[in-house]
């Protein structure tokens, strides 16, 4: 019976980097039309909601790194390589909405200049 949870083990292991590979994905484009629509205090607000999302999600992506798979699970090292990848786009996408953030608020409140 000790076999059991040996076995349990990968399959455990690959569905949690399944799971964070599809979480992964949904973030949204930068929508310049979007920010111009905002009040400054909406566009702190959301430049801080971004702040938050990058920082979440590099920390994720520093475990998914810092996971160790063993040798035996074949493609353990490939799904946590794409894994990782995937959470690089995301905070890229991020940093991008965060820089059309910033120039909106330049753009229109006289106090973020």
């Amino acid at each position: 019976m000790k076999f059991a949870p040996t076995v349990a083990l990968p399959f455990s292991l690959t569905a949690m980097l399944l799971v964070a590979a599809g979480c992964s994905s949904t973030a949204g484009s930068a929508n310049q039309a979007k920010y111009d629509k905002m009040s400054c205090s909406e566009l702190n607000v959301a430049l801080g909601d971004t702040a938050t999302e990058i920082s979440r999600t590099a920390i994720g992506r520093g475990k998914v790194a810092k996971t160790s798979v063993p040798s035996w699970l074949l493609g353990g090292e490939r799904v946590k390589t794409v894994v990782a990848d995937r959470e690089t786009a995301r905070i890229e996408r991020l940093q991008q909405q965060q820089q059309a953030i910033i120039a909106t608020r330049k753009r229109q409140c006289p106090s973020a200049q």
